[in-house]
Formats: structure tokens, C-alpha cells, sequence
């Protein structure tokens, strides 16, 4: 976190080396006393309200001090990377503080005398150097006094590959690795055991299109459809729920791929012409590609693959008994890959942690030979590289020049415990016209921030592969949009009546993929003397081909949505300014002030606002000396009223007993991955006793089933066809391009190779 300066401040804290770097942890979890007695969580209440495809979240949390003195509490949690967090109060007794958006060392200041003074405080803010961490500082509770302590956060919801809208409360803030030379703050993170108390989840659905279900990692109650539409509808986390992992729902739409525009009417009090005092636009688009275009995949191509090998790589996907290492999962996922690449390509693959290495001193065409020897390296791929240290080999990278007619594509893969978040992206972005970046983030816990910022900044895509998420499904998703032609010159042209205007707020659209959503934020100015109607174009070339998607839409504002639009809208725009800060140049300041402006007008956190909140109403000061504890939290507002268990993180030391312990007798290998592995680079697979046994044959029983005039080649690759199709059709994802290969080189081949003559 920051490093705010305060009256008294002793934390605290004990290191544990790992590589020779400094990893700052701790050994309880919650609001610990000076005994290391807790101070209880009681509740965690959470309230989702679905509007189409942006959410409002509303968490309460309820301790109570059980000190015999009064206590000051310093925690950090995570919340979504793209959230704006909007709300922020507290109730102590029958009071309730709510707290105002400040210039962030303002806020610490109010903060600070408050606290000094014996009055009761509450600090929140966005961590420095990651937007999706946040620390909440709670001043002066007295003993036995309870505190409830209310955040509201708002946030689009994000597509998945089978056009669900996806929704993760996280449970897990892993620690972010931070090089012993860096001067950043790392927030202090645990492990916690049994947890005495369960989560509260309700969940509410608005939306213009007919709901179709709703999906969850954790168990529900059944959906209760509140209108005979069906476009209304609540649902409840099943009582019991421990919160030992992320809560994610999936939310089904009738007509998912529908574009829809919406217009929000201006906060009353606001100023016209200022952001929150204009209406504001929210349009959501799903690009429809020509289906004779997207048949084509590209052949040519750099693929670059750089995959995280640091300790905590060497933890399982999910808690199952059956699940995976991380790097196991990763190592399989390279195989599919090396196998679903063209012939004639580019590639490498990078390993970092506290270094970095790459397989080849620069990428090498894709031939037999190059894919046999990668393979091999992958083989002995494992977790045991220290820490993460990711903007080293992305330097190293983009310094390499790029080939010509090859167009970079970055794979990264990262359980993302990183803490240079912003430095990341800003590197990211700076190399955007020269590569696209696909990110994905691995296990619980992976920096939302991170992933969707680096796909983001390289005009890519983002996956999280959680819970018992299969890696390779989404990993070769991300492929096939990498194989999907490029669009450029995507331009945004606005019609509307005479006397309005239209104002961009969204940065310029950059990528463009077959049946992702683009959002666009405006802001409409001035005044119709009659006409209501709108139009947005969203025009651009794909594979030399010019392309137009239009959508109507009334400037009339829709009833009873809030504000929620505008603050996503300034939340966007703050982003854009955060960044444009960091380039640096002679405006940083004005920028800075630009960027307080907005997030006070509009009520939204960013990185130099917080919000604050101080009981002046109270009767009396608290007296007696002051507790000052920082809090680590591994899971999302879990502050455990039992002690917890030494922390035992493998991100620190892969060979304590807590990974080790993980580790059982290699199962068998998956038969898709045994196939796969046998097929040559060109496509096809060599009749051997290998290829036999994935059968379930001997190499003479299948040879046997051959006629004479058949090539054993050909043979072969028509058998690994019809089994992948036969055996193996629920997993086509998987396996698509290297059947698209297999069928691709039995066409190149000639009738008289094919029988023999």
C-alpha cells in the first residue's frame, strides 16, 4: 500500500525470505488484539443487483472489539479491477457515518487528526500501485463497541466463451511479490483455517431480455422468476456457504448477443455541461463478422508464450482431490498449443519468476524439429523460479524487432501475484501497435487488475480459469482469436438531432473479437427541439473488407437506473487519465487535478482520492492508549474470530509441506493429451504401438484394419480423426485445430500417396 504518514504506527509484521527476496507475511488472520486475540467478523451480508450487464454490489461487514481498550484496525481486501467503488459508511450504534470522496491526503490527514484526537475514523482507498486492492483503516473503536461497516461497488459484468455474464465476489487476495529492492508496500496477507461464520448472498436480476439461468460455483437456492417475462428474477446462496473460495455466478440470457443502448437521466444537483450533469449514454455492441472471413484462419504469425513459474505455480487449481498443479495444467495447455499452430509461424516460450528465461535467443520458425525440441522443454518445466517478476521478460520482448507479415501475439499466463500492477500495464500499452496480448489469470487470486489490464492495454482478451475450470478450453479460445483476422480502422460515428451533441467518454475501441461485447460510454449534450432519435455506427476493415454494425436508440432517459452509468463512465475516464498521469509530460498536474475533480463530482474512487468518514457527532472521545494492528487478509473480508493456522503460502517457499504435501502419484495421462502429443507438426500421426494404445489396440490390430493400398500415414491420421470425433466430441474446443491440421494435410497429399500408389 501507500505509505502514509500517521501520528503512531508500529505494525505489526515478520518477513520470510524467498530467493533472496523479501515477501512480508504474518501469522493470524483478522482483527488481532495485542493478545493476537481476534476481533470477531460476525457477518458478511452481500446484496447483487443485476441490471442487464452491469452489477451493483452492496457488502456488510459487522465486528465488535472485544479489547478491554480501545482499537485501530489497518486491513486490505480485494474488490474487481474495473469496479467503481461508489459507497462507502459505517453505523456505530445508532450512528451512521457516511463517508465523502476527498483528495487522497486530505482524507489521511481528517484521518489522522481524527484518530489522534480520540474521535472515531474511517479511511478507504485504492492501493497505489494495483487498482484492485483497497485498505480500510477503522479508528478509535471503544471496547465492546460494534461496528457495521457498509461498501458499494458497481461493475460491467464480463462475457464468457458461452455467452454468460460472469460475477466473482473473490474470496482470495494472493500476496503480490515485490523484488527486495523495490520500495513498494505489500499488503500483508494469511492464511486462514476453520472460519465460525457463513456468507450472506442475494442476488436480483433486471433485464429487457428474457432470463434464460442462472449458474453457480457454490450452491443455490432454485431461481424464483418474479414477472410471467421472466425478465426479473432473485436468487440465494444456499445457507452454509464457508467462503473458502471465490463465489462465481453465470448469468444466461435468452438473446445474450443482443446490442442495447441506454440512456441515464443527469444527477439533479449537478452542473450542466459537467459529466454527472448531462445525460450519459451506455451502448453495448456485439460485432457480427462475415462468416466467409472468419472461415479463414490466419498461417502466418509470432507466438510468443510466457508462462509464470513461480512457487505458487506449484499449487493446485482447486481444492479437489483431483486437481492439478498449476504448472501441471500449464504444461499440458503448451502441449495443445505447440500442437494447434501453423505450419510456418513464429514462436518461443518464456519462463520467469525472479528471472527469466526464454527456450530459443529468438523466436524460430515452427518446423518438426523446433516444436520436438520446445516439447521436450516443457516437459521439464516446473514451479522453481522464486518469485514473480513479470515486466523484465515483457521488456526483453518487445525489445526483440518483429517479423514481417507476423504479427506478435503474447500469451501470458500468471496466477498474478505481482504488485508494479500499473508500471505492467503502462509497458503493455506502450507496445500496442506492434502485438496483441492475450492474459490468463490461474487459481484464485489472480490480480484482476493485472489480467484484464494487460489484455486490455494490448487489445486482447482476458480468461480466468478457477475453481475446476478447465485451462485448456479457454486457452485455445484465445487462440482462435489470435487466428481470427485483425480489425483496424474501427472508427465511431455518432447521428443525432439538430442542438446535440455526443461526447466519446470510452477510450478508442482498439480490438474487436467475433462475439465479444464492445461498451461505449457518452455523454449527450445540448437540447432537441423535437426528435428523440439517435443512431451509433461502429464501422471498420476485417481482412481488407469494410464492415458496418449500426444501432438506433432514443435519447429519452430510462427510469430508475441511478447513477450507476455516469460513475462507470467517470470510472472510465479516470482510468484513462491515471494512465495518461504515468506517461508522464509537462500536464501531470493538471491531470492529477482533473482526476480529483471527477472521482469528488462523481462519487467514484481513484488512485489520489479516498473517501473518509469521521464521527463528529459523537459525546465523548475515546480515551486510554490506542491499539494499532494491521490486518492481513488472504479471502475477501475474512476475518476469522478463531486463530488461524501458521501461514504456510506456497507462493513463498514451493518446498514447505503445504504444496508438498499436495503432491500424490502422477495420474494417467489423459488420452486427448496422449493423441495429441504423437501428431508431427505438419499434422499428421505415425501408426506406431503409441498411437495403437490410445485406441485400446495392439499396433497389429490396427495396421491390420489398413487395406493394402492405404498409405500408413494417412491410415493413421483418418483413425485419430474419427477417435477424436467419436470419443472425445465434448472437448472439441480443445482439439480443433490440430483436427484442422490433420484434415488440411490429407488434403495436401496426393491421390497416389494416399493409396500408395
Amino acid at each position: 500500500m501507500g505509505n502514509r504518514s500517521t501520528k503512531s504506527k508500529n505494525r505489526s509484521i515478520s518477513n520470510s525470505p524467498t530467493d533472496n527476496q523479501s515477501i512480508i507475511m504474518v501469522n493470524c488472520c483478522g482483527l488481532v488484539s495485542e493478545k493476537n486475540e481476534p476481533v470477531p467478523l460476525k457477518s458478511i451480508s452481500v446484496e447483487l443487483q443485476v441490471r442487464d450487464h452491469v452489477a451493483s454490489v452492496r457488502s456488510c461487514l459487522q465486528y465488535v472489539n472485544e479489547e478491554e481498550r480501545p482499537l485501530e484496525a489497518v486491513f486490505v481486501f480485494p474488490l474487481p479491477a474495473d469496479a467503481a467503488v461508489c459507497h462507502f459508511s459505517a453505523r456505530i450504534g445508532e450512528q451512521e457515518i457516511v463517508a465523502e470522496v476527498q483528495d487522497r491526503q486530505s482524507a489521511r490527514d481528517q484521518y489522522d487528526d481524527a484518530v489522534s484526537s480520540g474521535q472515531q475514523a474511517f479511511l478507504l482507498e485504492e492501493s497505489e500501485e494495483s487498482s484492485d486492492v483497497f485498505k480500510l483503516s477503522v479508528g478509535c473503536l471503544s471496547p465492546g463497541q460494534n461496528a457495521s461497516i457498509t461498501i458499494v461497488y458497481i461493475i460491467e459484468l464480463s462475457v464468457q466463451a458461452d455467452h454468460a455474464l460472469r460475477f466473482c465476489l473473490p474470496a482470495v487476495l494472493n500476496p503480490r511479490y515485490t523484488p527486495a529492492a523495490s520500495a513498494a508496500g505489500v499488503p500483508e496477507v494469511s492464511s486462514a483455517s476453520v472460519i465460525p461464520y457463513t456468507l450472506s448472498l442475494s442476488v436480483e436480476v433486471r433485464s429487457s431480455d428474457r432470463i434464460s439461468r442462472l449458474e453457480s460455483s457454490c450452491p443455490l437456492d432454485p431461481l424464483e422468476f418474479l414477472d410471467a417475462q421472466h425478465t426479473h428474477a432473485s436468487v440465494n446462496l444456499s445457507p452454509g456457504h464457508r467462503f473458502d473460495k471465490d463465489v462465481e455466478l453465470f448469468l444466461y440470457y435468452e438473446n445474450s448477443h443482443q446490442p442495447s443502448a441506454e440512456v441515464e437521466a443527469a444527477a439533479p444537483a449537478a452542473p450542466s455541461g459537467s459529466l454527472m450533469g448531462d445525460p450519459a449514454l451506455m451502448i453495448s455492441l456485439y460485432p457480427e463478422f462475415p462468416a466467409d472471413v472468419m472461415s479463414s484462419l490466419a498461417s502466418q504469425g509470432e507466438f510468443i508464450f510466457v508462462v509464470d513459474r513461480s512457487g505458487s505455480m506449484d499449487c493446485r487449481m482447486h481444492h479437489g482431490n483431483d486437481a492439478q498443479m498449476r504448472i501441471e495444467s500449464a504444461r499440458d495447455t503448451l502441449l495443445l498449443l505447440l500442437k494447434s499452430l501453423p505450419m510456418g509461424c513464429y514462436f518461443n516460450i518464456y519462463g520467469f519468476g525472479s528471472h527469466f528465461e526464454s527456450f530459443f535467443p529468438q523466436s524460430v520458425v515452427y518446423s518438426e524439429d523446433t516444436m520436438e525440441e520446445a516439447l521436450k522443454r516443457v516437459k521439464s518445466m516446473s514451479a522453481d523460479m522464486g518469485g514473480t517478476e513479470i515486466l523484465q521478460p515483457l521488456k526483453h520482448i518487445y525489445s526483440q524487432p518483429c517479423y514481417p507479415d507476423h504479427p506478435r501475439q503474447l500469451f501470458i499466463f500468471t496466477d498474478g501475484e505481482v504488485w508494479n500492477t500499473k508500471e505492467v500495464l503502462d509497458l503493455v500499452k506502450s507496445h500496442v501497435y506492434s502485438h496483441r496480448c492475450f492474459s490468463f489469470g490461474i487459481g484464485e487470486g489472480a490480480s484482476t487488475a493485472l489480467i484484464t489490464g494487460m489484455a486490455r492495454e494490448g487489445s486482447g482478451h482476458a480468461q480466468f480459469i478457477t475453481g475446476t475450470d478447465r485451462m485448456q478450453p479457454k486457452v485455445m479460445q484465445s487462440l482462435r482469436f489470435a487466428l481470427q483476422p485483425a480489425v483496424d480502422n474501427i472508427s465511431v460515428d455518432w447521428t443525432v438531432p439538430e442542438g446535440v451533441t455526443v461526447d466519446m467518454l470510452s477510450p478508442p475501441i482498439n480490438a474487436l473479437f467475433q462475439g465479444q461485447r464492445a461498451l461505449i460510454y457518452a455523454q449527450i449534450k445540448g437540447q432537441s427541439s423535437g426528435k428523440t432519435e439517435g443512431a451509433v455506427t461502429v464501422k471498420y476493415r476485417l481482412k481488407d473488407q469494410p464492415v458496418t454494425n449500426q444501432l438506433q436508440f432514443t435519447l429519452k432517459p430510462t427510469e430508475d437506473t441511478g447513477l450507476t452509468i455516469h460513475q462507470l463512465a467517470a470510472r472510465s475516464v479516470i482510468r484513462s487519465l491515471e494512465q495518461e498521469e504515468r506517461a508522464g509530460g509537462a500536464d501531470t498536474e493538471n491531470i492529477r487535478k482533473r482526476i480529483v475533480e471527477l472521482s469528488v463530482q462523481a462519487g467514484v474512487s481513484s488512485a489520489h482520492t479516498a473517501f473518509i468518514g469521521v464521527n463528529k457527532d459523537s459525546k465523548q472521545t475515546v480515551k486510554g492508549p490506542l491499539l494499532q494492528r494491521s490486518v492481513p487478509v488472504a479471502r475477501m473480508f475474512q476475518m476469522s474470530a478463531m486463530r488461524c493456522a501458521p501461514m504456510r503460502m506456497c507462493a513463498m517457499a514451493p518446498q514447505m509441506a503445504f504444496c508438498s504435501a499436495m503432491h500424490e502419484a502422477e495420474p494417467q495421462k489423459d488420452p486427448l493429451l496422449q493423441l495429441v502429443s504423437l501428431q508431427k507438426a505438419a499434422g499428421f500421426w505415425e501408426l506406431n504401438a503409441s498411437l495403437a494404445a490410445v485406441f485400446g489396440k495392439t499396433e497389429d490390430q490396427v495396421t491390420n484394419q489398413k487395406a493394402a493400398q492405404v498409405d500408413v500415414s494417412v491410415w493413421a491420421t483418418i483413425l485419430a480423426l474419427i477417435w477424436l470425433y467419436a470419443f472425445k466430441s465434448d472437448q472439441q474446443d480443445e482439439w480443433q485445430f490440430v483436427a484442422m491440421k490433420a484434415a488440411s494435410w490429407i488434403r495436401s497429399q496426393k491421390r497416389e500417396m494416399i493409396f500408395n500408389g
